[in-house]
């Protein structure tokens, strides 16, 4: 086993570091040639489903990016197939699912997932890369009630979650019933990514933002207090993020969690004035990456600039374009920890 690198988990806890650590959503494929050339061959759920291919996906930018943390190369759809729901990753589309949820009793019908016998290829290659592989820190994830909801309401990907909202609204029983069976799947797939050796958790909550503050607090606030609650007794950080949801980052600073995501529309400084003390994370608009490097270069030193005086882990605030050249990357991460060593 390598020397370990623990710095993502030490600003994570809002310990001192020697510098601003750095990783990047969907780091992992996406831009790099060598993921491309695997795409040829595989989809996503093939890749997922082969621990040694999966393990190296998910290394690959660790190595050659130079970052501080590894995250799982998997989909949040991943655990919906073993509580009974069909979802088919369609190019170009994204997730589709043929059996939408409509009534209480389609809620009912959802089964509980067993992470062992269910997706033990997501566990094994946690084991694979923090058991032999990792240098890193590897951060675990889930996709948030919410967001898993709306594709299992509106059979896909929406632009506004009307399906969602109006089945929130007018069945909140059926609505809670959901958030119940969600909740428990996400709370036994993470203890289980935790066991198997991700030393870190993040729940993505995507579409989220389509919520106002209050509907948050009345539907959805519950449900993310008890999965936080019960992951907190794992003893590793956890992280929330949403995109479009800047409105309800103080409602996500109130959850027991220790790392509160931003995307590019809240800036670091104000997150802070709005009375956000925990460790953030983020938030380079990812669309920067494709501009020339010296604009790449200033809006890293504003953002470094605003996270330096608390904990802060530097990301974007969303994902990796697949547009994206790897040399900026790693050109980026180095520029982080060069700029914000103490």
């Amino acid at each position: 086993m390598k020397q370990m690198n623990d710095t993502f988990l030490r600003a994570a806890r809002g310990e001192k570091t020697d510098y601003t650590p750095v990783w990047y959503m969907r780091q992992a494929g996406r831009s790099q040639p060598e993921y491309r050339k695997i795409k040829e061959k595989y989809s996503l759920f093939e890749i997922t489903h082969q621990p040694e291919l999966c393990a190296y996906v998910t290394r690959l930018p660790v190595e050659q990016y130079d970052v501080d943390a590894a995250i799982l190369y998997k989909d949040i759809m991943s655990p919906l197939p073993s509580i009974g729901v069909d979802v088919e990753i369609k190019s170009g589309i994204g997730p589709v699912i043929d059996n939408p949820i409509r009534t209480t009793a389609d809620v009912e019908k959802l089964g509980e997932i067993n992470p062992e016998q269910d997706v033990p290829y997501v566990l094994d290659t946690i084991k694979l890369l923090t058991q032999e592989q990792l240098s890193v820190p590897l951060i675990g994830f889930a996709g948030a009630p919410f967001t898993m909801a709306s594709y299992m309401i509106e059979g896909g990907p929406s632009k506004n979650y009307n399906k969602t909202k109006a089945f929130m609204y007018a069945e909140p029983q059926a609505w809670f019933a959901l958030m119940d069976k969600l909740a428990a799947m996400t709370i036994t797939y993470g203890k289980a990514q935790i066991k198997a050796g991700a030393s870190a958790f993040q729940i993505f909550d995507s579409w989220v933002g389509a919520l106002n503050v209050q509907d948050y607090r009345t539907f959805i606030k519950p449900v993310m207090e008890r999965i936080f609650n019960e992951l907190k007794e794992e003893n590793v950080p956890l992280i929330m993020f949403g995109v479009g949801a800047s409105h309800l980052a103080n409602e996500w600073h109130d959850l027991p969690i220790d790392v509160v995501g931003l995307d590019w529309r809240l800036p670091i400084k104000e997150a802070r004035e709005r009375g956000i003390s925990k460790t953030v994370m983020g938030n380079l608009d990812p669309a920067i990456l494709l501009a020339p490097w010296d604009v790449i270069e200033e809006k890293a030193k504003e953002i470094l600039d605003q996270g330096k005086d608390l904990s802060h882990i530097f990301n974007l605030g969303h994902g990796v374009f697949p547009q994206v050249n790897p040399d900026t990357l790693k050109r980026l991460a180095a520029f982080v920890h060069e700029y914000s060593a103490r």
